[in-house]
């Protein structure tokens, strides 16, 4: 694929596992955690998200979370 002169990369983390409670964002298993990938782009991590999180509807308590890396990378910038 091409990239363009003025295309930015900016990278986004897909990752998730089961959560303790529904009212937190803290893990059961920090060992089990799903690393789904690290997307160049916001629109690829999303539909990388969402069939995880498809695929895992039965479990209320599986969550899967998009992290703007490239924030992180450069927070000044963003």
């Amino acid at each position: 694929m091409a990239e363009t002169k003025d295309a930015r990369q900016l990278l986004h983390l897909v990752f998730g596992g089961e959560l303790k409670s529904l009212s937190s964002s803290e893990f059961k298993d920090l060992g089990a955690l799903d690393i789904v990938g690290i997307f160049p782009d916001y629109q690829s991590a999303l539909t990388a998200w969402r069939g995880k999180a498809q695929a895992t509807v039965d479990n209320a308590q599986m969550r899967y979370f998009i992290v703007h890396m490239h924030r992180l990378l450069e927070p000044e910038g963003f």
